[in-house]
């Protein structure tokens, strides 16, 4: 048989019921606990506690908080009205069993319902991240296929350049055989002038002559030589003449710059790279793209859409090594964090964002409202109502429309105010 839970307390207002609920020592978990639109129960073996709400309420949005050895109902109406009791009155076995099948029966649709919703999102997810991988395949093939294309009109330049050094041999042996034709015939035309000086000149001087005609021989034929040699000179060795021009970083003119100036604050620069690079050794096997920061957070951005915590956790971790100013890579990490419950690292991940997004202007509000209620949301999760409570009301100051956030902050207060009594 089991031990019917009598006692509770419980006040109301227009919109909502406040109910508390004690234990009696039992330790409850969310799965004892079922609501539905007019039907609550909250089963601890040996104890049972049930009740038929007097009108209907709004089991989405409703929520309870186990603590403190109660249970803390916060019970939203779906019509504003003041109830007269908490439980229905006056209503037969019959009525009571249709409320009861009746909220088992929209329980297990709802379930369905939502089955139905992850698994439809869990495809999408699966669908998007095919792409993606699809998309960077391609990429890379076409990378290939760019880097193929490049060597290979490098190589038909080459190609074209050896053949046009190819052509210039062949002019410059035609020349050398033209040079050579010429000299056969002058020495041709030598010989005969020495016969015809031969026959005409008598026997008294032809021993004069005939040295005269040596030495005239002798002198023609060096003489042909030398003109040879200047006529074909030796082909040239092809190469490529480089112009190097001073290296400038800045756009001024070298005259117009203050060099000294130029110089330190280069040098400064240089020894930022190096301590940064000296601390990510994994750089080394990063590509270009990688190592930027802003490509990390959507790859991060990517990776908690999927579900995937760890990943984009690690993903944020590099950014803010490489870039440690960036106001929103603290923030994603924070969300992150509070999937993975790691609630104190949420808490530092969000207060570094708030410190980065100063000063206070327009355009990063919806930021700064995000940083606080995270960790607004990390503090009540540690049970640590107050300070959740502060946060929750700093992001109604910069966003006091946000329904959403004035319907949490009121929770908390409710919350706090239980544990005060309970106290």
């Amino acid at each position: 048989m089991p031990v019917w839970l009598r006692e509770h307390s419980w006040r109301q207002t227009l919109t909502a019921v406040y109910l508390s609920l004690p234990l009696r020592g039992a330790r409850a978990t969310p799965a004892n606990i079922f609501c539905g639109e007019q039907y609550l129960k909250v089963s601890i073996p040996p104890f049972l506690f049930e009740a038929v709400l007097y009108a209907p309420i709004d089991d989405t949005n409703s929520a309870a908080k186990i603590g403190n050895g109660n249970i803390f109902f916060t019970l939203y109406k779906k019509e504003p009205a003041m109830w007269d009791s908490l439980t229905l009155a006056n209503a037969d076995k019959e009525k009571l069993q249709y409320l009861r099948e009746n909220a088992v029966l929209k329980a297990h649709e709802k379930a369905k319902e939502e089955t139905e919703a992850k698994k439809i999102t869990k495809q999408e997810h699966k669908k998007y991240a095919l792409e993606a991988t699809m998309k960077v395949e391609e990429a890379e093939r076409k990378r290939i296929e760019d880097l193929k294309e490049r060597e290979r009109q490098k190589v038909a330049k080459e190609l074209e350049l050896w053949k046009n050094q190819g052509k210039d041999g062949d002019k410059y042996k035609s020349i050398q055989k033209k040079g050579e034709l010429h000299h056969e015939i002058e020495q041709l035309k030598d010989g005969k002038r020495e016969k015809m000086n031969k026959t005409r000149i008598p026997n008294e001087g032809t021993s004069k002559t005939r040295l005269k005609s040596t030495k005239g021989r002798v002198s023609c034929s060096i003489f042909s030589q030398n003109l040879r040699e200047e006529q074909l000179p030796a082909p040239r060795a092809a190469a490529t003449i480089k112009v190097n021009f001073t290296p400038r970083v800045f756009p001024t003119a070298l005259r117009e710059s203050r060099v000294a100036e130029e110089e330190e604050w280069l040098h400064k620069q240089a020894e930022a790279r190096r301590i940064i690079n000296s601390d990510l050794s994994e750089l080394e096997d990063l590509k270009e793209e990688e190592k930027n920061p802003d490509w990390l957070k959507d790859k991060g951005n990517k990776m908690f859409a999927m579900g995937n915590y760890l990943g984009a956790v690690n993903a944020y971790n590099l950014a803010v090594r490489l870039n440690n100013k960036l106001p929103l890579l603290f923030l994603n990490r924070a969300a992150c964090h509070l999937k993975l419950r790691n609630l104190h690292k949420a808490i530092e991940d969000s207060s570094k964002a708030l410190e980065l997004l100063t000063p206070p202007v327009p355009d990063n509000e919806s930021a700064r409202v995000k940083a606080h209620v995270r960790r607004g949301t990390a503090f009540c999760q540690l049970e640590l109502y107050t300070e959740g409570l502060q946060d929750y009301e700093a992001a109604l100051k910069i966003d006091p429309k946000n329904k959403n956030i004035e319907k949490d902050a009121e929770k908390i207060r409710h919350l706090i105010q239980g544990t005060m009594q309970s106290s």
